[in-house]
């Protein structure tokens, strides 16, 4: 995502995007580690208030995707599409620090 590699060929570039970026982020595995890594950290409820705030808003971007994609274009759906893949890059590397920093202070 951020250096521009490929690791597979695009049959439709329209709609290939759709599937890897949307239903991870929605239920995929890293949703689930990262549930579980927040309830180390945080109360329940905190949780779940996150959790409904987060599907309220991934509602209302996808089912205003085709408006957003019209209005930034092409090009601009490259550049959310780096500076994402940046934030998801922080994050594994927050997540990997803590818990190698967890692993050696035993």
């Amino acid at each position: 995502m951020i250096l521009g590699i490929q690791l597979y060929k695009e049959d439709t570039p329209e709609t290939a995007s759709v599937v890897p970026l949307a239903f991870p982020l929605i239920a995929g595995a890293g949703t689930m580690t990262t549930i579980l890594s927040l309830k180390a950290e945080f109360h329940t409820i905190n949780i779940v208030i996150a959790i409904v705030v987060n599907m309220i808003f991934v509602y209302i971007v996808l089912k205003s995707s085709k408006k957003i994609e019209q209005l930034i274009g092409k090009g601009g759906i490259n550049v959310v599409r780096k500076i994402f893949g940046v934030i998801l890059m922080a994050i594994a590397v927050k997540l990997f620090a803590s818990n190698i920093q967890g692993l050696f202070n035993m």
